[in-house]
């Protein structure tokens, strides 16, 4: 019977949008992935990491992390691995290893010393290798590069580059090593998968996703060749749109769950189910339901008017961001978009729930404008960054160096572990 492996990432348990907790959302993607590891007999569920959106979860998403993988030894489903991702904190992950072992739950949160670390050796219910996972977290600058004074921005990017390439040929190579010394009957049918969390070349993202370059500069985007040939398949995550990578169908991100944001609202979320016969996978993309629907709405007054009017004769629980791109000046605006939200003008509860109103006439004035201020919800810190260049009126000439320092500042910032001591 074929090995079957579910592929799984970027689930961001504690997630909220725009001050809205989502815990009722992720309590139904949970109890939808026990049951679509029963219904199609998964083997092994594969977490490419950001388990958690931050490095300091709540109670509640904790709760939600630990029901499930106990409920996960209530179906057939005989192994989890999961790996940490740039949201995870390795310290948090790594702290029930021992105990979640016994539960044949895998974890590798953070780059390990040893890279015989970072290779699974899982067997099935005969204790027969089934499969051999290089289940490789997210690598941090840190991890994988020496700083040298007198470094130009290209070199830093290069000598990133060749430590990432280097470490997961490293690791793919010691799980060859294993797999060599299986009886060979037993090997032709042993796949060998990667792991990994990492953003490459070309990926596509969405508006709003939360999903951030994981290095100082974009030109550290690592391509598809950095991924041994002898991975019969590599699991990814941290990309939240469902895609291949360089063209190779054996090389993919499975996307997040759910939508993050309103940039992903109409995106059809999915998992990937792959089944080995003789080592070559077989894929299969299971739809996710939509568990709550978010609506992205845009144009002027009387068009916003009537979509919201729409929604809310769905009668569905909908999320909605609006943007307002009329020509008029409206001082009212969010008044007269929450009435039309008011389904019965006696009864305030709605389906429809305005999260976040962006008046695009408002933010061109204020653009245009020497005095005025933009709020600092509608800027990355890298766009305050560059007003305080503005603002200080920092010659061209110094804002390069000026801007790296910056970038690595905030690298630093999301690479600190905040629960290690």
């Amino acid at each position: 019977m074929a090995l079957r492996i579910l592929h799984t990432s970027d689930w961001h348990l504690g997630r909220a949008l725009y001050g809205q907790k989502r815990y009722e959302e992720f309590d139904a993607l949970l109890d939808w992935m026990i049951n679509t590891l029963q219904e199609h007999h998964a083997d092994i569920l594969l977490i490419a990491g950001d388990v958690f959106d931050t490095g300091t979860p709540s109670n509640r998403a904790m709760q939600q992390y630990y029901r499930f993988l106990t409920r996960v030894s209530s179906t057939r489903c005989r192994h989890v691995v999961i790996i940490g991702g740039n949201h995870d904190s390795p310290t948090f992950l790594n702290a029930p290893r021992e105990l979640l072992k016994v539960l044949n739950v895998h974890v590798v949160s953070a780059k390990a010393d040893n890279v015989a670390d970072e290779v699974i050796v899982l067997r099935d219910s005969n204790q027969q290798t089934e499969a051999i996972i290089c289940a490789t977290p997210y690598l941090r600058d840190r991890d994988v590069r020496s700083t040298e004074a007198g470094e130009s921005i290209e070199d830093k990017a290069q000598k990133l580059l060749e430590g990432i390439q280097a470490h997961y040929a490293a690791v793919t190579a010691h799980a060859e090593a294993l797999h060599a010394a299986l009886p060979a009957e037993d090997a032709a049918h042993v796949p060998i998968i990667g792991m990994g969390h990492l953003f490459t070349a070309g990926g596509r993202t969405t508006d709003g996703d939360g999903v951030r370059d994981l290095y100082v500069g974009s030109i550290a985007h690592v391509g598809a060749n950095i991924f041994p040939p002898a991975l019969d398949y590599v699991a990814l995550g941290h990309l939240h749109v469902p895609q291949t990578v360089g063209g190779h169908t054996h090389i993919r991100y499975c996307g997040s769950p759910i939508a993050m944001g309103f940039g992903e609202a109409l995106q059809q979320k999915s998992v990937c189910l792959i089944a080995f016969n003789q080592r070559k996978p077989e894929l299969t993309l299971i739809d996710i339901p939509c568990f709550r629907r978010l609506r992205q709405l845009r144009g002027d007054l009387q068009r916003l008017q009537s979509d919201l009017k729409v929604l809310v004769q769905d009668n569905i629980s909908t999320w909605v961001e609006v943007i307002y791109t009329g020509d008029d000046i409206v001082p009212d605006l969010r008044e007269q978009l929450e009435h039309c939200v008011i389904a019965d003008h006696t009864n305030a509860h709605s389906p429809v729930t305005i999260l976040r109103i962006k008046n695009q006439r408002s933010s061109a004035l204020l653009s245009n404008s020497n005095s005025a201020q933009q709020t600092l919800d509608d800027l990355t810190p890298q766009e305050v960054f560059e007003k305080c260049l503005q603002a200080r009126e920092v010659p061209d000439a110094q804002r390069p160096a000026l801007q790296q320092a910056w970038q690595e500042i905030l690298q630093q910032l999301h690479e600190h572990d905040t629960r290690a001591e």
